[in-house]
């Protein structure tokens, strides 16, 4: 009798120990399939010139559906019965969506990003309060780097439910800076000056033209308002640089520093 327990253990044994290796072999073998299915639509969407969010928004899409039928088939060779996992998965995800409703918001919008296509990987962009660079457009949230180097994941909802700003959409972008002067200034000759000078900056645009004028006055003096033109990439080089400019123009050009003015009179009693 205890040898008949002991085989049939064993025999157990042995099929578990075959159960468990043949879906380790299934799952890899799966994993390379998916794998390779993936970079097989990578390659034709880059040969199609697609846009790179578009891309990894597919590429993701596509890993995680083979994926979970993957591992239904993986429970399905085993004699799992897959409907009745399939109607567990199907409760579970009604149960999440109702407890996660955000999550299936951004999942949403994020589907009307890539389709209505605001911005792309790698445009300048001020999107729900945060301004930096897109590294990437996800499922549930998007990626931006700020110019201080931090990563910030933010929710597609709130992306597409708040102002989008794209800096990259146009050609070129206005740089607004002021030059603050001196009451007895030459107004016109410090606008002359500025508008030589700051069109000779590196990376500045000859179209539009460079434009300097009067903006308004203040208790120093009058105020000039100096606005080259650039492209998006180029933006704080000219900006720095443009500051640099306006501070040595009108040094060099012996411009008196603005001074607060007071009048004081003595009336005699």
């Amino acid at each position: 009798m205890d040898k008949i327990n002991l085989s049939h253990w064993t025999d157990l044994a042995i099929q578990a120990g075959i159960n468990i290796v043949s879906a380790i072999l299934l799952w890899l073998v799966g994993r390379w399939l998916i794998s390779l299915s993936t970079r097989m639509l990578d390659d034709q969407l880059r040969r199609r010139n697609l846009d790179p969010t578009l891309r990894r928004y597919a590429h993701s899409f596509l890993s995680v559906t083979l994926t979970v039928v993957l591992v239904i088939g993986i429970l399905g060779f085993f004699g799992v019965q897959t409907t009745t996992f399939a109607a567990i998965i199907a409760a579970a995800g009604v149960a999440i969506g109702m407890a996660w409703s955000g999550l299936l918001a951004n999942f949403a919008a994020g589907i009307f990003l890539v389709v209505l296509r605001p911005f792309k990987v790698g445009d300048a962009v001020c999107v729900a309060g945060v301004t930096g660079t897109v590294k990437e457009v996800g499922l549930f949230s998007t990626v931006v780097d700020t110019p201080d180097g931090v990563m910030t994941l933010i929710g597609n909802n709130k992306i597409f439910s708040d102002t989008i700003q794209n800096y990259s959409a146009n050609g070129y972008r206005r740089v607004d800076l002021k030059a603050q002067l001196a009451s007895t200034a030459d107004h016109a000759l410090a606008i002359s000056l500025l508008k030589d000078k700051i069109a000779a900056i590196p990376n500045v645009l000859a179209e539009p033209a460079t434009d300097v004028a009067l903006l308004e006055f203040t208790p120093l003096g009058p105020v000039l308002a100096v606005r080259p033109f650039c492209k998006p990439e180029d933006y704080w080089q000219v900006y720095f640089d443009s500051n640099r400019t306006i501070r040595e123009t009108l040094s060099a050009a012996n411009f008196p520093s603005p001074e607060q003015a007071m009048v004081v009179r003595q009336h005699a009693v």
